[in-house]
């Protein structure tokens, strides 16, 4: 006997499954993260949020400029003497080229601005994890909403078997004159409706599979099922205070409005720096060379090399720092306001996922029970109808309930499924290895 190692403590009462037809969650996840457009967008994001690390860092190293120059100049000079006039050029051309290097020694802001770097890359980490869960649910939602509806519309073709075969006997058991007409327009009443439903579960089916077609990029030609024969255990911990405790700390959500009020920390300080002097070391090396035909064509060669420190102090800006200061105080309260909130948020995510999970294993407990009920209330009804104590409607009414108690029964298990994958998210701990979990409840009984 196997036991599934699931985040529900998921147990299963077989020893081996056959092998299962279709895609299963775990390749149609898999195909998910390399077609959805939505996570392919989180991940440019986070290559993207990556290169705020070293692009603060260049504000603390030192820079390089090489500038230069080359100019002619032509000039015709027409001297005017007693006797006469005579043309005279000259020609000058100089060649200018320096570099400079400057490395801050002093600039409060530039720091600031990496640590804020350091944290925009934990912001963008964050949010990439985030887009995971996210994957996680959406993808793993649609598959089971798929199943649903192939389970709703396999249930009403089975109800209209049933009620064709009993239109078929109120049919001749009015021919022998054993029932009135009465059973027989029930019985076709009831099969018109089954038809009616049919339709609308086809099209359900397949509106489905092309939600689940816009995660994936593709549709698999069948899913495999969730077997039937597994028990749901209590979450662990079995403590609503636990996840709850969890997800305010480690939720995602949580985790990115931490580091937004970080960088809104360091903003305020990066204002106030503002007021601050700046401190740099500057090197320059310069080589200039001029030429011209005027005494005798003599030109210069000059090299010139400087090092020292160039000190910035700032005195009045128009009382732009002092804005800028008010400005990111304001932010600041406004992303700690936004922390709380986005904790509060986590709380309830958590305290809604658990009550989901604990209810709905009360609930397919309960209606497992309910669909053996209906099947002995069906059974019972079939022979009373037999024998002459039950009527037609009797009948309808134990086969309408025995479906719908079957379908009710096959969404809370997938909802059951569900609301454990949205706590371990509220918590911020949904990994592949819950997919993974998951993908083992699936298969043949």
């Amino acid at each position: 006997m196997r036991c599934l190692n699931f985040f529900l403590a998921a147990t299963c009462a077989i020893s081996v499954a056959p092998p299962a037809l279709g895609a299963d969650l775990l390749q149609v996840f898999r195909d998910a993260t390399a077609n959805d457009a939505v996570y392919s967008s989180a991940r440019a994001a986070l290559a993207a949020g990556r290169e705020r690390l070293p692009q603060g860092r260049a504000l603390i190293l030192p820079t390089l400029n090489l500038t230069g120059s080359a100019l002619q100049s032509n000039n015709h000079v027409l001297q005017r003497l007693p006797t006469s006039n005579i043309p005279v050029t000259r020609n000058f051309s100089s060649t200018v080229f320096t570099f400079t290097l400057t490395q801050p020694l002093y600039r409060p802001q530039n720091y600031l601005q990496l640590e804020q770097a350091e944290f925009q890359v934990a912001q963008a980490e964050s949010q990439f994890g985030q887009a995971f869960q996210d994957l996680v649910v959406r993808v793993s939602q649609a598959y089971f909403d798929v199943l649903n509806a192939e389970n709703s519309l396999a249930f009403i073709r089975a109800q209209k078997a049933a009620i064709t075969e009993q239109l078929a006997q109120a049919k001749r058991n009015f021919e022998v004159g054993t029932t009135t007409i009465t059973d027989t327009n029930e019985a076709q009443a009831r099969f018109d409706l089954s038809v009616s439903q049919e339709i609308a579960a086809q099209n359900e089916l397949e509106l489905r599979r092309q939600a689940l077609e816009q995660i994936v990029g593709k549709i698999p030609e069948s899913l495999t099922p969730l077997r039937s024969s597994f028990t749901m255990a209590p979450p662990q911990p079995n403590r609503m205070d636990d996840w709850v405790s969890a997800a305010q700390k480690g939720a995602y959500p949580v985790r990115i409005q931490e580091a937004a009020t970080e960088i809104a920390t360091r903003e305020v300080e990066r204002s106030r720096a503002g007021h601050k002097p700046t401190l740099d070391i500057v090197a320059t090396y310069a080589n200039s060379a001029v030429g011209s035909n005027v005494n005798n064509g003599l030109g210069a060669d000059t090299r010139t090399g400087t090092l020292g420190l160039q000190l910035a102090v700032p005195i009045f800006a128009g009382w732009s720092v002092d804005s800028r200061i008010r400005e990111s105080l304001a932010n600041l309260e406004r992303a700690r306001s936004d922390l709380e909130n986005t904790r509060r948020q986590a709380a309830l995510a958590a305290r809604q996922s658990y009550v989901g999970v604990t209810n709905g294993i009360a609930q397919v407990r309960a209606l497992e029970q309910a669909v053996t009920s209906s099947e002995t209330a069906l059974a019972s009804n079939k022979l009373g109808y037999e024998v002459g104590v039950r009527i037609n409607i009797d009948v309808l009414n134990s086969q309408q309930q025995l479906f719908s108690t079957k379908r009710d029964l096959a969404r809370a298990r997938y909802d059951a499924i569900m609301n454990g994958l949205r706590l371990k998210a509220a918590a911020g701990t949904l990994t592949e290895e819950d997919v993974e979990a998951v993908n083992r409840l699936l298969g043949n009984d």
